[in-house]
């Protein structure tokens, strides 16, 4: 089983591979996922990685507010996401 991570503060340069051999030192890393703005393609300066058990805590240990890249990264175990209310506004306006 792995435990998810994210990672913020990520440097925009950064690449899967860098943030997976940074985290591969704690742990089997199964996945890493760095989020990019869906409209321009560019990453957004986070990811995600899913990374043993074993490892997870022992990573967010000493991974957070570690430098990388010249900036200080926030490493934390990932919250489940909250749903996403319905948008629009519109409704009806009778």
């Amino acid at each position: 089983m792995a435990k998810k991570i994210y990672v913020g503060n990520l440097p925009f340069s950064s690449t899967e591979d860098d943030v997976r051999q940074l985290f591969e030192q704690y742990g089997a890393v199964e996945s890493v996922n760095i989020v990019s703005d869906r409209d321009t393609g560019r990453p957004r300066g986070f990811a995600f990685v899913e990374i043993s058990d074993d490892g997870a805590d022992a990573a967010v240990e000493a991974l957070n507010q570690q430098e990388f890249g010249g900036r200080n990264l926030r490493v934390d175990l990932a919250k489940p996401r909250e749903p996403r209310r319905g948008g629009g506004g519109a409704g009806n306006r009778w």
